[in-house]
């Protein structure tokens, strides 16, 4: 496009900052010809209106959705102690600078959502920069062949679509800019309305979104992980596939940087069948995508029982979901510790420009309880080296005390109690223990399979005879644990362009009931075992599956009756009775991006600075529904807080209450379900669906109906929502043993009636006095309310 240039003595009419804003003006400067007298501007695409959006820009869109979704609050503390006029204590009563308990509640979900994000995004800014030194900033990112849309998120919010690694720091700028603004609301005599605090959290979750989708957009890329493959390899993954007749080297975080710099440096002395190296928590599921080598211990819940075992030699930690004890921990097996990154430092020198040599030294001779080394390469000699040499001595040391010892150590139990009191889901330590000073040890067994017991330690620190508890469940479980031998698939990476444009309809319509995440943490009120039950249970009614991080790995522990595990019984592709492991944390941006995908590729929405409408269509059409079951971290905290912006529903389990917040409809408030048919222009009655944003269920019993019901949404065909109330009505029967008492309010006409429950529905509906009411086209909470 070719601009003639503005005369020298013209001058620009001086504009306010709000009329670029109304306007919707994008200015493009191009080259100057000089010759000729003109500026060559090139196209830009089409933007929306909040590129980049401010703090306050898309206020007004949660703003709606607190309209129909009210925060509700459960005070896990009714006390603040951020200042020193404090503590304040706000029951009932305002604090010192004014603030009451509800304002209270929502800045402390701010600040979770803050340092959520900013784990996600920290990580992805040390990947970025890491990535762009060794590869370059124009290293293309490639996702692929059937990949177009490579960064959904990240064209919605920044209005671009990035095709260089360098282009990625744009985009964190952006992000490190917004949290610098969010952080600064929880100051002091800053904001005072829970409603503000709570539109900032939003912020700070899409934030979040954005981190994540930034780093794993960069380590698929730079490092060549899966691009959206959906026969991913499967990879060995539990306890009993480590071969302990080797060196083993450990990995835990999230950070693939420092275990891809192990695995290279196999690779490069052709010892790759000469050492183990496996992960826990998302470091295993993403050192497992860059090679198929590596093992995958399990999730978090793992880590003090696999330390204690003494099996490695080595521990690498880099950041997110380190136990902060690790150092003591792996001291008193004799395990040699590394830190990589600035996040998690132990105290520990920092030997970066030291020579390997040295460092390994120093190590193996004790000169020092560990090292820190910030370079992945270096990390990826001396921990190698380090093992192989400390392997042979630390053979006595990879035993845990005999069973004849734990029941000796057991039979020193007074039954005083408090370890049942203190364990965050009341398990019955003292009846294990108990029975074990008896020669009986089932309980234990009871408590270490399916990590029910999620080793935190809590029962420990409170002995009152000091007994090492988690030791002794160590070593009662260490037969079980050479059972635990699964396979779980690599992680894939995003759904491909061709697999949203083949689904996008059935979805919307209704036909497949529903896209399921199951992600989060191990934080589980009765073991992994329930994570794996429900993926089963919604991959046999054809919903499509999806899983990442934590929550990925409790599914594979789970085997059938033949021995296989859910990742061998259905395939990974993105479609109904797909069981899709995207990867570790930051892959849980895929889980959106596959949502507003279906919004840009079958209903042909445009993305660019367009996040209202996007998050819009995806509320009112995209049958999707996220669960965290053992949710703990800030950072799920900040998953959850983000994916309910896009208007994404999240079901928490009953651990989920404990982050002070969730977003309830009323469905008895019909005015706050009223939509907007964009094709008629109408305003209209509207049903509660979903009817929650955020919701913590107690069981998994409660849960399987309501995540069913949190499918629903108004664009479903009568086919579509007959699918739905089917799984719906099918699973509360068999959970609470009728039908549920508000499936009236999702049967719009006659037609909605699943026919299995024709007679049964039909009675329902004459004793409400129900009567059939029309149903939007193009439902939408836009342009209502004055907008």
């Amino acid at each position: 496009m070719i601009i003639v240039a503005p005369k020298p003595e013209s001058k620009p009419k001086n504009f306010k900052d709000d009329f670029w804003k109304t306007k919707d003006i994008k200015i493009s400067i191009g080259e100057i010809d000089e010759a000729r007298g003109v500026i060559e501007v090139p196209e830009v695409e089409t933007q929306g209106p909040t590129p980049k959006p401010s703090i306050t820009d898309l206020r007004s869109w949660d703003m709606k959705l607190m309209g129909r979704y009210e925060p509700f609050y459960a005070p896990f503390c009714d006390m603040c102690c951020l200042c020193t006029f404090g503590k304040c204590d706000l029951t009932n009563k305002k604090g010192a600078c004014g603030i009451d308990v509800e304002a209270q509640q929502a800045r402390t979900v701010l600040l979770a959502s803050c340092i959520g994000s900013a784990c996600h995004s920290g990580h992805s800014r040390h990947l970025v920069e890491h990535l762009i030194e060794e590869f370059g900033a124009d290293h293309p990112i490639d996702m692929g062949l059937n990949i177009d849309i490579q960064a959904p998120i990240m064209m919605t919010v920044l209005g671009k679509k990035p095709k260089t690694l360098g282009d990625l720091k744009e985009a964190l700028d952006y992000l490190e800019e917004q949290m610098i603004h969010l952080l600064s609301a929880c100051h002091t005599g800053q904001e005072g309305k829970s409603i503000d605090f709570e539109s900032k959290a939003l912020h700070a979750g899409l934030m979040d979104n954005l981190g994540m989708e930034i780093g794993d957009i960069a380590q698929i890329a730079a490092l060549n992980l899966p691009k959206g493959d959906e026969n991913a390899p499967l990879i060995e993954m539990g306890v009993g596939t480590i071969d302990t007749q080797k060196p083993v080297v450990l990995c835990i975080g999230h950070n693939v940087l420092p275990g891809a710099g192990i695995m290279d440096y196999m690779d490069e002395t052709g010892q790759e069948e000469d050492l183990e190296v496996c992960g826990i928590c998302c470091a295993a599921i993403d050192i497992s995508r860059y090679n198929d080598q590596a093992k995958v211990v399990g999730p978090i819940s793992k880590q003090l029982k696999f330390v204690r075992s003494g099996v490695a030699d080595v521990i690498v930690v880099d950041e997110q979901c380190v136990r902060t004890d690790i150092l003591e921990e792996a001291q008193a097996k004799n395990t040699a510790v590394i830190a990589t990154t600035d996040k998690i430092c132990l105290g520990l020198p920092d030997l970066t420009s030291e020579d390997p040599d040295k460092i390994v030294s120093k190590l193996v001779n004790k000169e020092i309880p560990g090292a820190m080394i910030l370079d992945p390469a270096k990390v990826g000699e001396v921990a190698v080296k380090v093992a192989n040499i400390l392997f042979p001595e630390r053979a006595t040391l990879k035993k845990l005390p005999d069973l004849d010892e734990v029941q000796k150590l057991a039979s020193e139990c007074t039954e005083c109690g408090w370890c049942v009191r203190v364990c965050p889901n009341g398990q019955p330590m003292m009846d294990a223990v108990v029975k074990a000073g008896e020669g009986d040890f089932s309980t234990f067994e009871e408590l270490y399979l399916n990590d029910v017991c999620y080793t935190c330690g809590r029962c420990e620190q409170e002995c009152e005879r000091d007994l090492p508890l988690m030791s002794m469940l160590a070593k009662v479980g260490e037969k079980l644990s050479k059972e635990e031998k699964f396979n779980i698939r690599a992680g894939r990476g995003p759904a491909q362009d061709v697999e949203i444009r083949r689904v996008g309809a059935p979805i919307v319509l209704g036909d497949i009931p529903g896209v399921i995440a199951f992600v989060g943490c191990s934080n589980y009120p009765n073991g992994g075992k329930e994570v794996a039950e429900m993926a089963k249970e919604f991959l046999e009614r054809n919903y499509i599956v999806l899983t990442t991080g934590c929550g990925a790995m409790n599914i594979g522990e789970y085997r059938d009756e033949e021995g296989k595990t859910l990742y061998e019984q259905y395939g990974g592709e993105f479609d109904a009775r797909g069981l899709v492991n995207m990867g570790s944390c930051v892959s849980n941006s895929h889980v959106v991006g596959a949502t507003i995908k279906i919004a840009n590729i079958f209903a042909k929405k445009p993305l660019e600075g367009n996040f209202e409408e996007i998050a819009d269509y995806i509320l009112n059409r995209v049958g999707a529904c996220g669960v965290a079951w053992g949710a703990y971290s800030q950072k799920a905290a900040a998953i959850a807080t983000g994916v309910n912006r896009w208007g994404i529903p999240v079901v928490l389990g009953p651990h989920g209450s404990k982050y002070r917040r969730l977003y309830l409809g009323r469905a008895d408030k019909v005015d706050s379900w009223k939509v907007k048919d964009l094709r008629t222009g109408e305003v209209m009655e509207g049903e509660p669906a979903p009817e929650h944003l955020l919701y913590a269920a107690e069981t998994k019993e409660e849960a399987l109906p309501v995540i069913a019901k949190l499918c629903i949404r108004p664009t479903d065909t009568p086919k579509g929502r007959q699918i739905k109330l089917n799984n719906y009505m099918d699973l509360y029967k068999r959970y609470f043993g009728e039908l549920p008492p508000d499936v009236h309010l999702f049967v719009r006409t006659e037609k909605d009636i699943p026919i299995t429950y024709k007679k049964d529905v039909q009675a329902i509906l004459e004793e409400v006095g129900w009567k059939p009411r029309k149903v939007a086209q193009e439902p939408s909470l836009m342009g209502m309310d004055g907008d």
